[in-house]
């Protein structure tokens, strides 16, 4: 055994909803007992996809001492329960750009004689589409890139700090303003985020996956709208299961607040950056 990141159950958090299970691409957690149970250290790759489902915070990664994980064994575990679950593994590690699991998961089904889920080719990587219009993978889009930059781009930052474990909900800057919440990864992956996003939004960062203290978050955002009586928020979250996380959070904290806002959600593509969906929630 060595150490890795791998989760953590809170059984005194946990109510046995249930709601995590089918949200781990990895078949590797039950309900035993009324509770969520990891069933096999061998099964959990440590990604954190369930983290976001949890709607009491009970799950967490950690860094403990556990048995490395078999993306082999992964895979006759997961074969078992359908094709469906085959490709949302699949389209896990492709997410997470996990290319060696990937690989190895490909080589498992064609070893078994199991035919690979649509999208999915033989050379160990997703399959691109070809068709007008399809986005190009990220490798190509560098290597067509034009070689002249185009002139920077003002920011349009107005605060600081911007991490959300950082900042006072009661800081001026958040008097009646409009509010993004954003995970930390969308401003790396959208290429106008400034100008896109950012324009006349007061800013706020945080990562539902690697962060602690969730509870604190909950309760800042609660104060923004109860007493900074911000005008709305707006949550911009990555293509991962693990950002949605961040969305719970938001949500918690506008339910149990005394004022009410709008919300909306903002989902970003992993691959090129674009706006996959816009949507008041």
């Amino acid at each position: 055994m060595s150490k890795r990141t791998i989760i953590s159950i809170d059984e005194d958090k946990c109510n046995g909803c249930g709601l995590c299970i089918p949200n781990c691409p990895e078949g590797a957690m039950q309900l035993i007992d009324g509770k969520a149970r990891l069933i096999s250290d061998l099964f959990c790759d440590g990604l954190g996809a369930c983290v976001g489902y949890c709607p009491e915070g009970a799950i967490t990664l950690t860094e403990r001492e556990a048995e490395p994980y078999d993306e082999a064994k992964t895979m006759g575990n997961i074969a078992r329960q359908g094709a469906g679950t085959i490709k949302a593994h699949l389209e896990h590690l492709s997410s997470h750009g996990e290319k060696g699991f990937l690989a190895q998961a490909l080589a498992w089904l064609t070893q078994e004689g199991i035919p690979l889920p649509q999208g999915f080719s033989a050379q160990h990587a997703p399959a691109h589409a070809s068709a007008k219009g399809a986005a190009a993978p990220v490798a190509d889009r560098a290597a067509t890139a034009v070689a002249e930059p185009p002139a920077p781009a003002g920011s349009a930052l107005t605060n600081w700090p911007i991490q959300l474990h950082l900042l006072s909900p009661m800081a001026p800057r958040f008097q009646g303003a409009d509010v993004l919440l954003s995970a930390d990864c969308v401003a790396h992956a959208v290429g106008n985020f400034h100008s896109s996003m950012l324009q006349g939004r007061t800013l706020a960062i945080a990562c539902p996956k690697l962060d602690e203290g969730q509870e604190v978050y909950r309760e800042k955002i609660t104060a923004m709208i109860d007493h900074a009586q911000i005008a709305s928020l707006t949550v911009a979250m990555m293509q991962v299961p693990c950002c949605r996380g961040l969305l719970a959070v938001a949500q918690k904290a506008r339910d149990q607040a005394r004022r009410k806002i709008p919300l909306k959600a903002v989902i970003v593509a992993i691959d090129d950056g674009r706006i996959l969906m816009e949507q008041e929630v």
